[in-house]
């Protein structure tokens, strides 16, 4: 697949499942190999679930060239043993916290535009594309229009959501949260994609909405976009999705995301800082927009006065 998301999407279930298939056919564990295209010893981690009735086994991910080995071996030893040693836990939640900021909008400041990425990130790594970059970009996005001195008709707000990887609670508890009860959210944008080349975004809207939001290719093109095409979201931004909220991502180039996704090898290092800057340039552009046209209840776009 050219786009490497739906194809993940399509192989993760060997993790998220895997124990829950072997433990049905009476496996003692269950051995996964990496989603993901490199061939190296790093190996990726991420969520996995048991169901009942049947036995919870342990299970473990080993590298995609660990796994090339194992492979070899059973090929010349179908009676190869392995053993294997973890001490992996689910341990008792703890309060954590979103962190918010915004740029208060002048004059209808409890209509609100987010931008976003998720804080936490696997123990592997310092999550630099996942979801750091996101992060990074969504205060960068905020720091531009504040040193352009642009003051937003409506409120542009910055979220940081604590929880994404192991549930997503940030985004539940922000949607739900008694101080969203008199406020409008009407778009939220999510950058949860890694901090590569930005090539366009994906929105989740319908009819004269998207044909507004698609009106605005020209002026993303000038940035170095490419396009503005349906269906957009995220695992933090869906919640608000409930309530009629635009919810719109960051599209970048995904070829090498999935090299470092979930791994040790998501560090810094790993991130150009020229691609990480033209994603915040365009969130910024993106959240500028929707903040100065607005959306109507019904979905329709404002008209901008004066443009």
């Amino acid at each position: 697949m050219i786009d490497t998301f739906p194809a993940y999407g399509g192989a993760v279930a060997q993790r998220s499942g895997g124990a829950v298939a072997a433990a049905k056919v009476g496996a003692v564990a269950a051995v996964v190999r990496s989603v993901s295209l490199a061939i190296n010893d790093d190996p990726h981690t991420g969520t996995m679930d048991y169901g009942p009735p049947v036995p919870k086994i342990p299970a473990v991910t080993i590298s995609t060239a660990a796994a090339d080995r194992l492979d070899a071996l059973l090929q010349s030893d179908p009676d190869a043993r392995l053993f294997i040693r973890t001490s992996c836990a689910t341990l008792p939640p703890v309060t954590s916290h979103n962190v918010m900021g915004e740029l208060t909008g002048s004059e209808k400041p409890d209509e609100v535009v987010v931008v976003g990425g998720h804080i936490d990130s696997w123990d592997l790594s310092v999550g630099a594309h996942d979801d750091g970059a996101g992060c990074a970009q969504s205060i960068e996005a905020l720091r531009l229009l504040r040193e352009l001195g642009l003051k937003p008709k409506r409120t542009i707000r910055v979220v940081l959501y604590m929880d994404e990887e192991n549930g997503g609670s940030g985004g539940r508890d922000y949607a739900r949260s008694e101080n969203r009860k008199a406020e409008r959210h009407i778009a939220a944008i999510e950058s949860d994609r890694g901090g590569f080349l930005p090539l366009g975004f994906g929105v989740s809207a319908t009819g004269a909405m998207l044909a507004r939001i698609r009106s605005w290719e020209p002026l993303m093109q000038k940035i170095g976009l490419q396009w503005i095409r349906p269906g957009g979201g995220g695992v933090d931004i869906g919640p608000l999705g409930e309530s009629g909220t635009v919810l719109i991502d960051l599209v970048p180039d995904s070829q090498r995301y999935f090299d470092v996704h979930h791994s040790g090898i998501d560090t810094l290092d790993k991130v150009n800082s020229r691609e990480l800057q033209l994603g915040a340039n365009a969130m910024a552009l993106m959240g500028w927009l929707l903040a100065e046209d607005g959306v109507t209840s019904s979905g329709t776009p404002r008209t901008a006065p004066g443009r």
